[in-house]
């Protein structure tokens, strides 16, 4: 006999409340996910402003301070952005979009992100229905 489980198949539990299911909220309304990603994004960016910097000045600190001052700008200017985007939406709004976005501009891309399960079709939709019900 086969036991029932109260898991569904994403493995959430369904009998807890639901804010248990969520990432809590590390910094500036990011999760560690979110905060990762606009530190990485921004620390890279740090880096490659940092190398010509360095040149410039000729002192080769030049390219950790970049890196660590783009991961502050990262942190506190990305995580405004994103808690504004973010404001009264889902919370799985972010990574559907980012989905959406992959498989509008780049598709050969959306397959990697689960893009393909989306439904990507632009034009109008109707019911087909006519004229007016109860009219006799």
């Amino acid at each position: 006999m086969a036991a029932t489980t109260d898991t569904p198949q994403d493995g959430l539990v369904t009998l807890l409340p639901h804010r248990l299911n969520r990432q809590p909220v590390v910094v500036r309304g990011l999760t560690a996910d979110e905060l990762w990603v606009c530190a990485g994004l921004f620390a890279t960016i740090g880096f490659v402003c940092g190398v010509p910097l360095a040149w410039l000045a000729g002192s080769i600190a030049m390219v950790p301070t970049a890196i660590v001052a783009g991961m502050a700008t990262g942190v506190f200017v990305g995580g405004g952005f994103l808690r504004r985007q973010k404001r009264g939406r889902p919370d799985t709004w972010l990574y559907r979009q980012l989905q959406w976005w992959l498989a509008v501009h780049y598709p050969s891309l959306a397959g990697y992100v689960g893009g393909r399960l989306l439904v990507t079709r632009s034009g109008y939709w109707s019911t087909r229905r006519t004229g007016k019900r109860g009219s006799t």
